[in-house]
């Protein structure tokens, strides 16, 4: 129990609490509290704890706390509100299923990893997409989805580089820039738009590279020339892999689409410093959702600006590389330059 209190493993929330002799509060196993451990006791409810004299901790709601399977179930529930009244409003969400809305709020995104207002959202927005995939006017695939107007919905779009519009056209509109190069890992792509880029790929042809990029983008116009920043961009990146710079890549602009959990797991990726590694354990931790390895791996496969959010920087639990998209070999290529380069 100690230990779980140690690592604030919040699987372990619901299955005892945590008491401070000098304090006389208990809290939840993953409380951000560090007492001594020569100070702390364990009980196996808030009962025991109140009865022993101790009181709720005001910032980690002890008696709040449920078990993984509580939690999906409340989060399975609120789903289905939200689908029958299309409404994630916390107060009205959280009175229908006799939470409070600090509860109902903290334990959806511990199983969603996204919040109630997040999640109606991103379903609206799919609502969209198949309405317009389905031929219907942008007006009403706009309104069908449950916007008020156009304006919120070109904002959630924003993000993905394309207007409605421009979507229901398969993503016609799009220019996409790109250069192809060698680097320290062999061929080289690199592709952006006027806002960033939104691609870094590695292989062993010319081919293989265009290939993979028209696959990626099959309806945006792509073209082979230094669009927008991108010569700025490419030189940052052949400087990193090249080891003469020590400049984080940190500041490069990225114009990539993926959905709210992959965004979360790719802003944890971009946070681990160079030479440094980290689980996928740790990632899904890190983003408050420690059961989530799997999807946490799918997200790293799905990262389309390599060494920019560097994903090479995730490895298995056992220390070993693990699988790349852009093959194992430059994976371990890529972490022994950095470590070599922040010695």
């Amino acid at each position: 129990m100690w230990r779980a209190f140690e690592s604030k493993d919040a699987l372990f929330d619901g299955q005892f609490v945590v008491a401070v002799r000098t304090t006389k509060i208990y809290c939840r196993p993953s409380c951000a509290a560090k007492p001594l451990r020569k100070n702390v006791t364990f009980f196996a409810a808030p009962d025991e704890a109140e009865q022993a004299g101790y009181r709720p901790c005001k910032r980690c709601h002890p008696r709040e706390a449920i078990r993984p399977d509580a939690a999906r179930e409340l989060a399975e529930r609120a789903v289905k509100e939200i689908e029958s009244s299309g409404s994630a409003k916390l107060e009205e969400l959280s009175a229908k299923l006799n939470v409070s809305p600090f509860h109902l709020q903290r334990e959806f995104k511990r199983v969603m990893g996204v919040s109630p207002m997040q999640f109606a959202r991103a379903r609206r927005i799919q609502q969209m997409k198949l309405e317009l995939i389905a031929d219907a006017p942008v007006t009403d695939a706009i309104l069908n989805a449950g916007f008020n107007s156009s304006s919120p919905a070109y904002e959630q779009l924003d993000g993905l580089g394309m207007t409605p519009s421009a979507y229901k056209k398969g993503g016609a509109g799009m220019v996409i820039g790109y250069a192809l190069m060698d680097c320290a890992l062999g061929r080289m792509l690199i592709a952006g738009t006027q806002r960033g880029l939104c691609a870094v790929y590695f292989a062993d042809s010319d081919a293989e590279l265009e290939q993979a990029l028209q696959a990626e983008y099959p309806s945006a116009k792509i073209e082979k020339h230094m669009l927008g920043g991108l010569a700025d961009w490419m030189g940052a990146l052949m400087e990193y892999l090249g080891g003469q710079t020590s400049r984080s890549l940190l500041g490069l602009p990225l114009d990539v689409q993926g959905t709210a959990f992959q965004a979360r797991v790719w802003q944890a990726i971009r946070q681990i410093p160079r030479g440094q590694t980290r689980t996928y354990t740790d990632l899904a931790r890190a983003i408050g959702q420690p059961t989530s390895m799997r999807a946490v791996a799918n997200a790293c496969g799905a990262n389309r600006v390599s060494v920019v959010i560097p994903c090479h920087r995730v490895v298995r639990e056992d220390g070993s590389s693990g699988g790349y998209r852009w093959g194992a070999s430059r994976k371990v290529k890529l972490l022994q330059e950095e470590r070599r380069a922040s010695a």
